[in-house]
């Protein structure tokens, strides 16, 4: 097929029917659409306005302002006399994170692992004005959240809840925004919080500043262990026990069915509540059914967007017991008024137009390919995970202590994360966890893996040496 021809094909499979807002803002979003999914390339040209707005069944001055439109938006070049040509992509902004550093690769941050939120966010900001609830941005909302959005919530999270009633969430800035509403309405200074042995760094920190006193309970290869939980309750009488039952943050373990009603029947039974750290979930393609949806009159379920999404958006939600939905509202209320509402806005509308299981999608994607690499420095059957895991936890060989081996690893070019930061006990620790989906693509995840690969075998003699 000539290239004509195919442009020709291309815009007339464009559809601007669907969807709300004006239909030169729509037929921008298309021809965009068109670029990303490469079928019009760097130096195409377009047709006349007038062979576009017949193929598209459009005027010709809407073509003429969707024109305009991708000129501005940097798109499309156009020169007199030639016509409109699709420009070269322009650069991406480097990843953000703790090190940005030529040369070397941070692994030590949990975050996506793409920048497909940042193409959805280009594609739908100039509609957002539109939106018949544009207004919202402006005003204050109920500490629980604006309606829409909770319903929005309620719906995406429907699957994992087992229920779409927005009355039982309340929106947080993120994941440790919503345990820190959570913890400071069910605990006091002094109360017993139950935990893993390995747990969230972030969680130890939390309860550490509310001084919260966080016990740990014993642990398998399958998770916390049912009857050490029951004498821990028995012994310690604690408010709460905190989990990550999909994909525990370091270990990567996801409990079973039966671990997980076994544990819950426990807390039932001595009236403990369950704090549910969910933030890994939605990475999942098949996370078996959450605690909360099982046992939702004693369990805090809690995730966000920042390891899904985006680390920036700063947006999460709490599905949170009948009873204390109002107490947690209240609390969020002295604690930060309410949460923002143009990112509270962009997470309906990205729900709403199915955006944000778009960039899931592609997320998972990339950490199934990122996956496959790291398979070949670790195979699954030495530190089992899922295969969207973003992150690997690596116990390390004997001599290495963890100190050594992150200081090591990081003047070879490597940033990783201590496994001390993840254990509250004054046993020592001799782990890191990995994110790969920190690195910046996944040949540079390969040459990290060499690195610390390489390390790991025959590097401690020369760090020991100071070479």
């Amino acid at each position: 097929m000539e290239k004509n021809d195919k442009i020709k094909c291309a815009f007339e499979n464009v559809d601007i029917k669907s969807g709300a807002g004006p239909v030169y803002q729509k037929l921008c979003n298309a021809i965009v659409l068109l670029i990303e999914s490469k079928k019009l390339a760097e130096g195409d040209r377009l047709p006349p306005h007038r062979d576009i707005a017949q193929f598209v069944g459009v005027n010709v001055s809407t073509v003429t302002r969707a024109i305009k439109l991708l000129q501005q938006r940097g798109h499309v070049e156009s020169r007199v006399g030639s016509g409109s040509f699709i420009r070269p992509p322009r650069p991406r902004s480097p990843r953000s994170g703790v090190v940005e550093t030529e040369g070397v690769c941070d692994l030590s941050v949990n975050r996506p692992a793409t920048d497909a939120y940042l193409h959805i966010l280009e594609r739908i900001l100039p509609t957002l004005p539109l939106h018949s609830h544009f207004r919202m941005i402006q005003d204050y909302h109920l500490p629980e959240g604006d309606e829409r959005v909770r319903r929005a919530f309620a719906h995406w999270l429907a699957p994992a809840l087992g229920h779409e009633d927005p009355n039982r969430l309340v929106v947080v800035n993120g994941c440790q925004h919503g345990m820190s509403c959570i913890v400071e309405t069910i605990a006091q200074p002094g109360d017993v919080i139950l935990t893993d042995q390995i747990t969230f760094h972030g969680f130890i920190s939390l309860c550490a500043a509310k001084a919260i006193r966080l016990k740990s309970v014993e642990t398998d290869q399958a998770g916390m262990v049912p009857e050490a939980f029951r004498e821990a309750c028995i012994h310690n009488r604690p408010k709460a026990v905190f989990l990550m039952p999909n994909n525990h943050n370091p270990t990567t373990v996801t409990l079973s069915a039966r671990r997980r009603k076994a544990l819950a029947d426990i807390a039932r039974e001595h009236g403990v509540y369950i704090i549910e750290d969910d933030v890994c979930g939605p990475l999942m393609d098949n996370p078996p059914p959450t605690i909360a949806a099982t046992h939702p009159d004693i369990t805090f379920y809690v995730t966000s967007l920042s390891k899904c999404i985006a680390a920036g958006t700063r947006l999460g939600v709490v599905s949170a017991p009948p009873s204390q939905v109002a107490a947690l509202a209240g609390m969020l209320r002295l604690n930060c008024w309410s949460t923002n509402s143009l990112m509270n806005f962009i997470a309906a509308t990205m729900i709403e137009q199915g955006s944000m299981d778009e960039i899931i999608a592609t997320e998972r994607a990339e950490l199934r390919s990122r996956n496959k690499i790291l398979n070949e420095f670790l195979p699954p059957s030495q530190t089992p995970r899922e295969p969207t895991s973003p992150f690997a936890w690596i116990e390390l060989p004997e001599p290495w202590r963890c100190s050594t081996f992150v200081k090591s690893a990081e003047q070879a070019g490597v940033c990783v994360l201590t496994g001390e930061a993840f254990s509250f006990s004054q046993t020592p620790l001799h782990a890191v966890r990995i994110n790969i989906n920190a690195a910046r693509s996944g040949e540079d995840l390969r040459k990290a893996l060499v690195i610390l690969q390489t390390l790991a075998q025959t590097g401690y003699r020369k760090a020991l040496m100071g070479v």
